[in-house]
């Protein structure tokens, strides 16, 4: 298919949940070009040769290491893959910076954190909302490294509710400065950074974002290194800001706009923080197999035990998965950003729209990413047993590092209920037809039972994906009509929002694995037969249908009662048919090939 044709069919954000998906039109890791390949070979030089020898060192914050490193960073063109040539970046399609942060991710260090924040929150607000004047100042130093950014929004009385921020900033008498009084804290990089992205309010109102240079601000100061319970690596103070001046020049976007910037930049951080997340889920990985083979109990290798390789297994099913779903999403916004390209838009501005568009496929990967990683890390932990308890290897290290990556980019309670209310705000706005869909599933309900056979190699799958959509549709639907009728407030009704997210998510992700395996059946120089790939998307299916029936039940019962509630009980009974799988056979045999390989092979 032409590149004209797959933008002309590009799916719109979240539209996944009413329109399918094809093979062709998914980008799969195993379909990276020979460039793409020799980009991955060069950060993983950057890690194997400047990273992991300092790696206890940067646990310990050894002072101007971290800055040093994302200098090096800089020299190698790692710092600027995303940005305009013009400012000195290489301008690399969306792909291969995904491939790139995955990559990244891979240093399983707290020094993930910084340079992440430096490329993303960091730069991308300049980029996106910055004056040209701005952008010439401020961003080839950043992209060479030679400044280091950070970015301030959360206050001590102000977190996932940004615009209750008590920072303000007045226009001084002669109009040339504004000064800027207030309070930030978790701001990362704030120990070595030069560049602040600062949120305050302009009169104690107008939501507004500033760039403030560390070296001309005087009066503002910072606390002490944060005692954390992980990523020690990365640093993190409080930003403390008294009667500091900042050029009327130095307004980043438009005065009272701020949320724009902060929202935005919070879009593509959360997609980068799942590539993260996938990356140090590998490294993981590769941790527990080496240890599963080398590890000798009962006079053979503990990977022998089913027990361990169920561990092994599932760690990889859900990385794989979830892999699976980053990876579409990139393509997704790479198409996207393309088309606006062509349409007349410039390369920044399409960029920040090409997330906002797939603004709720980056939430549920956020989620799915790192409640994948947290699993993950929690089995190396126990797959290594005492020794993974033990500071003195790195299992510890990385169960301690993992655990932020839920709270920070938006809490992953408050990503659920995003992804669902920017899913009905679209359908409310005419931009996504829910209601038309919702309909069908609510007068197939009232209709017999289909008894047709399932098509196709993997028919069992494209008919539970119609149906977990289905599942969906009813439950959302149904607690939309409940509302409209004045019976329920879902803004009330958390749980409920939170039962069809997770629903959601697992759609999302089991759809995007079935491409992937799909595309995978086609290919003939792929690295493993089949029926591995067959094994691990039969068991996330199995497994993601006892999720959504389980999600979908607790909904259900929460604002239905009698005949309705009856009918939906019996709807989702009809809509979770997916056949039976023996998990144990699946498992031990994708064990059975990590175990071989000595490694995360897939």
């Amino acid at each position: 298919m032409n590149d004209t044709a797959i933008k002309s069919d590009l799916l719109k954000g979240g539209e996944f949940l009413i329109k399918e998906s094809t093979p062709d039109k998914t980008f799969i890791p195993e379909e990276l070009s020979e460039d793409q390949k020799m980009v991955r070979s060069m950060v993983q030089d950057f890690i194997a040769n400047e990273i992991d020898p300092v790696a206890d060192k940067l646990e310990k914050q050894e002072p101007g290491l971290s800055a040093s490193l994302l200098e090096k960073a800089g020299e190698l063109g790692l710092l600027g893959t995303h940005m305009p040539e013009k400012y000195g970046g290489m301008a690399m399609d969306t792909n291969t910076n995904t491939l790139i942060t995955d990559w990244l991710g891979y240093m399983a260090v707290g020094f993930t954190v910084s340079i992440a924040a430096h490329t993303g929150i960091g730069m991308l607000p300049i980029l996106y909302f910055g004056t040209e004047e701005q952008k010439e100042k401020y961003l080839p130093g950043l992209i060479s490294g030679e400044l280091k950014a950070s970015y301030c929004l959360t206050e001590p009385g102000s977190g996932s509710d940004a615009l209750g921020a008590k920072t303000r900033a007045d226009l001084s008498e002669d109009g040339k400065h504004y000064i800027l009084n207030g309070q930030k804290m978790w701001i990362s990089n704030a120990g070595f950074a030069d560049i602040f992205i600062v949120f305050a309010k302009i009169d104690g109102d107008k939501f507004t974002g500033f760039i403030v240079e560390k070296k001309n601000a005087d009066g503002m100061t910072l606390g002490e290194e944060e005692d954390k319970m992980g990523i020690h690596a990365s640093s993190t103070r409080q930003v403390f800001f008294e009667n500091v001046k900042i050029p009327v020049e130095n307004v980043l976007g438009e005065i009272g706009k701020g949320h724009l910037i902060a929202f935005n930049a919070l879009n593509i951080g959360r997609f980068k923080l799942c590539a993260m997340c996938m990356g140090g889920s590998r490294r993981a990985i590769e941790k527990s197999i080496q240890y599963a083979n080398e590890r000798h109990q009962f006079n053979q290798p503990i990977g022998n035990f089913g027990a361990i390789k169920y561990k092994l297994a599932e760690q990889t099913i859900r990385n794989f998965a979830v892999e699976s779903a980053l990876y579409r999403t990139s393509e997704l916004l790479q198409n996207k950003k393309q088309q606006l390209m062509d349409e007349g838009m410039d390369v920044a501005m399409a960029s920040m729209k090409a997330a906002e568009e797939y603004a709720i496929e980056c939430a549920l990967l956020k989620v799915a990413g790192s409640e994948s990683l947290d699993y993950v890390v929690d089995e190396f932990v126990q797959v290594l047993g005492g020794i993974g308890f033990s500071e003195e290897y790195t299992a510890a290290r990385a169960y301690r590092d993992s655990r932020i990556n839920r709270i920070y980019e938006g809490t992953n309670e408050i990503n659920r209920l995003l992804s669902i209310d920017m899913l009905l705000k679209r359908a409310m706005k005419g931009q996504l037809d829910i209601v038309g869909p919702a309909w069908e599933v609510q007068k197939e309900l009232a209709s017999m039972p289909s008894f047709e056979q399932n098509e196709g190699d993997y028919g069992d799958e494209h008919k539970a994906i119609k149906d977990f959509k289905k599942i969906i549709l009813m439950v959302a639907g149904g607690a939309a009509k409940m509302q409209m009728d004045g019976q329920i407030n879902l803004k009330d009704e958390q749980e409920i929002l939170m039962n069809a997210a997770d629903m959601l998510m697992d759609a999302f992700v089991a759809e995007s694995l079935l491409l992937r395996v799909e595309k995978l059946a086609a290919m003939s120089d792929k690295p493993h037969k089949q029926e591995v790939y067959d094994a691990i998307l039969k068991t996330y299916f199995s497994d993601a249908q006892h999720r959504i029936h389980r999600s979908a039940s607790d909904a259900i019962t929460a604002f239905t009662e009698g005949d309705l509630q009856r009918t939906f009980l019996m709807g989702l009974k009809r809509f979770t048919k997916y056949p039976a799988v023996n998990v144990k056979n699946n498992r031990r045999l994708i064990a059975d090939t990590l175990l071989a390989a000595n490694d995360y092979c897939f």
